[in-house]
């Protein structure tokens, strides 16, 4: 699906929604009223637009948050340092605050359509659209915004370049559709002229209904949504599956095919003219037969080579860390038997601080006489003295709640498997192989942990922690935490 079919879709949507109006207008007039067709329509337009934009959302709402800690994270670093608190405190509850406004886009959504108490609904309309609309110009501005200047240091802004933006999508439809940050922006400084026209003709937009049947309309969408958004974040994994690593999809089938796309894609050499500062991308081809002209060389200089960009997904960048330092990736990938992957991208627990003293043990050599044989000396080591340095070690306080998720359904499962003859391990972020250790001790774990980065991991699976099947390269099936099942169930219904 791309934003035009998208757009196409919403508008059809929008016209039967105002011929629907129209036809209660007749039949009821109590029921319908409508002073403005044209606004009438964009009514149904927005409205049907935020439904789907925030449908496609509540479908994942976990990929919502994780992308608002993006955005948060990156705040942190452009806007203002007394307002890291704050950034810190949007963080931590970032799930919360994406679910707020994804019930409330939706419900924003059918308000509009139901010409909802019409001046504050058209305020509402507003006030979101202008906050998605710097979310968006965030993302995309700072594409000229070099590494390590900061975001209001406009006089340091350089041309554009994709590479510079931190934040490289703006997850307006989630997983569902990705769209480029420069359309993202463009789109909704778009819905910013109806959401100000609402505002300043906000008598002449269409009230379906009486006012009770608007309140109870409404009550019943917002209950659904809600429900909806519960199921998808803590119930289960969503409903539907947009991300890459999907149940059925050939991840080293996809990794190697975009790998070879890539390796294959046009080579271009950037130059910029001396005297008028233009630049330009020559094809490689091209660039081989002047470069050395003189004549050439006078008037561009070389700035740099770059390859045509090719769209991959987040599958191009499964690179796995084994417990050796080794990437492990393509063993994965090759194995050929099933084999079970549990994935954390984090644990819960709380750092503390104690002391602890390392000691230091300091030995001296010694010559001895070979007791019988002349001439012939023996080198021992002694003791000499043991020293004491004191230091903070760092401790982890371990969730229980989160470490009995493992030892009563991870590990029963990754026991009976490994029995059976099935290749197990975890994969989590990159904590020290340390703290590896000691939470491989918690939970009494007996199977290897590797490491991958976090972001990948969230795009796999969303539960922390979730249980993947995979076969040849394969993901086999999917599982939520709340939903693992034994051994035996998973063998018979999934590994034939």
């Amino acid at each position: 699906m791309t934003l035009l079919g998208l757009i196409i879709r919403i508008a059809i949507t929008a016209i039967i929604l105002t011929g629907l109006n129209y036809l209660m207008s007749k039949k009821k007039p109590e029921w319908a009223e409508i002073e403005n067709w044209g606004i009438s329509y964009l009514q149904n337009f927005c409205g049907a637009l935020f439904i789907f934009s925030g449908y496609v959302k509540a479908i994942d709402p976990k990929g919502t948050a994780y992308k608002m800690e993006q955005y948060f994270g990156e705040f942190k670093t452009h806007f203002f340092d007394f307002l890291l608190p704050v950034w810190d405190f949007f963080g931590e509850y970032a799930l919360l605050i994406s679910l707020i406004m994804i019930i409330f886009e939706i419900v924003l959504g059918v308000m509009l359509i139901l010409g909802y108490t019409r001046k504050l609904t058209a305020w509402l309309f507003l006030l979101l659209v202008i906050f998605f609309t710097f979310l968006t110009g965030f993302t995309y501005l700072t594409g000229y915004v070099p590494e390590g200047v900061n975001f209001f240091s406009f006089g340091d802004w350089g041309s554009y370049e994709k590479a510079n933006m931190k934040v490289t999508d703006c997850g307006c439809f989630g997983d569902y559709i990705k769209l480029e940050p420069k359309v993202s922006f463009f789109k909704d400084v778009f819905l910013l002229i109806p959401g100000i026209l609402f505002l300043l003709i906000y008598a002449k937009k269409h009230v379906l209904f009486t006012k009770k049947i608007r309140n109870i309309l409404l009550a019943i969408s917002a209950v659904i949504v809600t429900a909806f958004c519960y199921i998808n974040t803590y119930s289960g994994l969503p409903v539907k599956d947009f991300r890459p690593f999907k149940n059925g999809t050939d991840v080293r089938a996809v990794k190697a095919d975009e790998e070879e796309r890539v390796g294959n894609a046009p080579v271009f050499y950037r130059v910029k003219h001396i005297d008028t500062k233009e630049v330009k991308d020559i094809p490689m081809d091209e660039y081989l037969k002047v470069f050395n002209d003189e004549d050439f060389k006078a008037k561009w200089e070389f700035v740099d080579q770059i390859r045509e960009e090719v769209k991959t997904t987040k599958i191009s960048e499964f690179l796995v860390t084994g417990e050796d330092g080794t990437d492990v990736a393509q063993k994965i990938l090759d194995h050929p038997g099933y084999h079970v992957m549990v994935v954390s991208y984090q644990w819960k627990y709380t750092e503390g601080q104690e002391k602890a003293i390392f000691k230091d043990s300091l030995f001296v050599s010694d010559t001895l006489a070979v007791e019988g044989q002349a001439d012939s000396f023996q080198i021992v080591q002694r003791l000499d003295r043991v020293n004491e340095t004191e230091y903070m070690k760092t401790t982890y306080d371990w969730n229980q709640a989160y470490a009995d998720k493992y030892r009563k359904k991870i590990n029963p499962l990754m026991e009976a498997a490994e029995k059976d003859g099935a290749w197990v391990y975890g994969i989590t972020k990159p904590y020290s192989p340390e703290q590896i250790d000691e939470f491989r001790h918690e939970i009494q774990a007996t199977y290897p942990f590797f490491t991958a980065d976090d972001i990948l991991l969230k795009t796999i699976i969303r539960s922390n922690p979730g249980v993947v099947l995979w076969k040849d390269g394969k993901i086999i099936k999917k599982w939520h935490i709340n939903h693992v099942p034994d051994y035996a169930t998973m063998k018979a219904n999934y590994m034939n």
